[in-house]
């Protein structure tokens, strides 16, 4: 059996991600290379509502978010990358898993790491829902959140937004797709290939690791126990880490409901996007995704060139809304944002001010 091993650390690294701006792979060609770029204009609401006349059914589920997403993103608060009275903890979970290549063979282990924030008041006697976050390129698993002897400005922002009310109480894990090397995530084409690889060390080992020793709505670790609680899991990503996001969409639909990307595609298809929907047998109210991306983002027109194109599938598969009663895909971009950690803190803190509220 592998064991998990709670450690406290020290090495902190805060290099947020770059470099993913057209992301497709060889597999499918339908990459955001062959994507013509997108209009400045938003995605225009009365246009996608059309898809959603028909009668909407509301997803039954305590863990359904109620609430709309904002029409603009909204700035985080400067008092919140201070100090929080009430400050959550960070811990460094280890686990094993194995090499990504070889995954399948299972012939060589490796030893890996995960930052994990548990909020302030955390107990056993509750259960957490879980948001998972991964880092883009020339990063690893403390670019977020940093570690315990050196906590990075995101854990404040987080610490502020649960002790005001905005964010849920939440468990949020910051792993990493870098395989033998921490450098891997510097090199595009190795980490497109991690990323698309990364599905089997998350369910077999990552969220085994995690929702074994804290307490999450996972009755237990096994296929069926996380496939069950699939509404409390959310996955989330900037840069090379949205791809990992997509990823995550293709390959673990039966695992998350919410889905986070920004400012990195996978592909410039949607119906290719739609396809893995029908294939994985879920409905339209099974899952949401929130994108955003901004203006001034080298990758803001391929990554725009996406959502649109999954909004203009025209059997209902993506329905365009700002809630998850009436939709499941809502796209929100930052005039003037670059790709820069500033504008990916400020896209993971509007997701987590609505999910699971």
């Amino acid at each position: 059996m592998k064991k998990y091993r709670l450690l406290a650390g020290c090495l902190a690294l805060l290099v947020f991600g770059a470099g993913c701006g057209q992301t497709g792979t060889e597999e499918n060609k339908r990459s955001s290379e062959q994507s013509a770029p997108a209009g400045e204009e938003r995605l225009d609401k009365e246009e996608a509502s059309d898809q959603t006349e028909e009668a909407v059914t509301e997803t039954e589920g305590e863990t359904v978010t109620r609430g709309a997403l904002p029409e603009e993103l909204a700035e985080i608060p400067q008092d919140y990358f201070s100090q929080s009275d009430q400050q959550g903890t960070l811990v460094k979970l280890e686990y094993d898993t194995y090499e990504s290549m070889t995954y399948e063979e299972q012939e060589q282990v490796l030893y890996k790491r995960a930052i994990v924030y548990l909020p302030y008041g955390y107990s056993e006697d509750t259960q957490y829902n879980v948001f998972y976050l991964m880092h883009g390129g020339w990063s690893n698993e403390t670019t977020y959140l940093g570690t315990p002897d050196q906590p990075a400005e995101f854990k404040n922002v987080l610490d502020n937004g649960i002790a005001d009310g905005k964010i849920q109480p939440i468990i949020v894990v910051c792993p990493t797709y870098n395989n033998e090397s921490e450098s891997d995530s510097s090199d595009y084409s190795l980490a497109l290939r991690l990323t698309e690889n990364y599905h089997n060390e998350l369910i077999n080992d990552l969220i085994p690791a995690v929702e074994g020793t804290y307490s999450t709505y996972a009755e237990d670790t096994t296929l069926d126990g996380i496939r069950n609680s699939r509404d409390h899991r959310a996955f989330c990503g900037f840069s090379m880490g949205s791809v990992a996001t997509w990823r995550t969409f293709q390959y673990c639909l039966d695992y998350f409901r919410y889905f986070m990307p920004s400012s990195g595609n996978l592909t410039s298809d949607g119906e290719y996007m739609a396809s893995i929907v029908k294939d994985s047998g879920h409905e339209w109210n099974d899952f949401f995704i929130f994108a955003a991306s901004g203006t001034e983002d080298f990758a803001y027109a391929s990554f725009k060139n996406q959502i649109e194109a999954m909004a203009d599938v025209s059997d209902g598969t993506f329905r365009y809304a700002d809630n998850e009663r009436e939709g499941n895909l809502y796209f929100l971009e930052q005039e003037g944002g670059t790709h820069s950690g500033e504008y990916a803190m400020e896209y993971f803190y509007n997701g987590l001010c609505w999910i699971w509220k």
